[in-house]
C-alpha cells in the first residue's frame, strides 16, 4: 500500500492539472462563441463546454477515455475505426523490428568483441547511427525497400524500428561480453581453451543479465520506431497513422485515444518483456531483479 500510494497520488495531480489545462485551454472557443451570438458566459456554461467539445483544442481525460472505450470495446476487432485493429498492426511492426535488432545487435556485439578491426570499425559507426534522425532516414529506407521489390510496407517499417532497437542490445551485449575479468580468462586459456570456446562457455553466460537488461530499453525504441515509422511512411495503418489522420483533419479525440493506446501497448510490452526476464533468470539460477 505504501508503494502505491505515491503513484496514485501522482496520477491525481496530473489529472486535476489536465483538466484545469482543458479548461483554460477550450475556453476560448466558448467566449469565441457567446461573443458572436452576444450572449453572456456563466461559469457553469464555460466549464460544462469547454469539458465536452467535440474538437477541443485539449480534450478532457473523460473524453479521451470515452473515445478509446468506444474504439476499443464498442468496435469490432476487424474494424479499421478499431484501435485493437491498428495496435495489432504496429505491434506486428514492433516485434518484428524487435527481432531483427536483436539479432543484429547480438551479432555485431560479437564481432566487435571477438575482432580488433571489428571493433575499430563497427562500433564507431554503430554511435553515429544513432545521431542521424530516423525521421530523416524513413523515406529513404521506403524507396530503398520499394526498389528491390519487397512489396510491402511492413518490411521498411521493421527496419526502421530494427534500426532504433539494435544499439542498446549492442551496447549491452558488449559489455556483457568483455565483463569476464583476466584471471577467468587466465583460468581458460590454462587448459587450453580455444576462442570459441572461451565464447561459449565464460563470455556468453556472463552476458546474459546485461542482455536482459537491454531488452526492455529495445522493445521501446522498437515501438517508437514503429510509430515513427508509420507516421513518415505514408502509412494508411497502424497507431501511428491514426495520430497523423486524426491531425490532418482536425479530430483531436482520435490522435489522442491513438497516442493513449499507444502508451498502453508500449507499458503491456516492457511488462511482458520483464515477465520474460524473470522467467529465464529464474530458469537460469539467476536472482530475478
Amino acid at each position: 500500500m505504501k508503494n502505491i500510494l505515491p503513484i496514485v497520488t501522482i496520477v491525481l495531480a496530473l489529472i486535476v492539472i489536465w483538466y484545469g489545462a482543458a479548461f483554460k485551454m477550450n475556453s476560448t472557443w466558448t467566449y469565441d462563441q457567446a461573443a458572436r451570438a452576444g450572449t453572456e458566459v456563466t461559469f457553469s456554461d464555460l466549464l460544462s463546454d469547454t469539458m465536452q467539445q467535440s474538437r477541443p483544442l485539449l480534450p478532457a481525460p473523460h473524453q479521451i477515455a470515452s473515445e478509446l472505450w468506444n474504439t476499443t470495446v464498442e468496435k469490432k476487432i476487424t474494424s479499421k475505426r478499431s484501435m485493437v485493429y491498428q495496435g495489432m498492426i504496429t505491434l506486428k511492426t514492433t516485434l518484428l523490428g524487435f527481432v531483427f535488432g536483436i539479432v543484429i545487435g547480438v551479432a555485431l556485439a560479437t564481432v566487435i568483441v571477438l575482432s580488433r578491426v571489428g571493433r575499430l570499425t563497427l562500433m564507431p559507426w554503430a554511435i553515429i547511427s544513432q545521431t542521424i534522425p530516423i525521421v530523416a532516414l524513413a523515406p529513404i529506407i521506403v524507396v530503398l525497400s520499394n526498389a528491390v521489390g519487397t512489396g510491402t510496407l511492413m518490411v521498411p517499417k521493421a527496419i526502421i524500428a530494427a534500426y532504433l532497437s539494435f544499439y542498446p542490445v549492442l551496447v549491452s551485449m558488449v559489455k556483457g561480453l568483455t565483463s569476464p575479468d583476466q584471471m577467468q580468462l587466465d583460468l581458460l586459456r590454462t587448459y587450453g581453451a580455444r576462442q570459441s570456446d572461451v565464447f561459449w562457455k565464460l563470455r556468453l553466460p556472463s552476458s546474459m543479465p546485461y542482455f536482459f537488461a537491454s531488452l526492455k530499453v529495445a522493445v521501446a525504441a522498437s515501438f517508437v520506431g514503429a510509430v515513427v515509422a508509420e507516421l513518415s511512411t505514408s502509412a494508411i495503418s497502424g497507431l501511428g497513422a491514426r495520430m497523423l489522420i486524426g491531425s490532418q483533419f482536425g479530430e483531436p479525440m482520435i490522435m489522442w485515444a491513438a497516442l493513449f493506446a499507444a502508451a498502453i501497448l508500449a507499458g503491456l510490452l516492457i511488462f511482458l518483456v520483464g515477465s520474460f526476464e524473470k522467467a529465464a533468470r529464474h530458469l537460469m539460477g539467476g536472482r530475478a531483479l
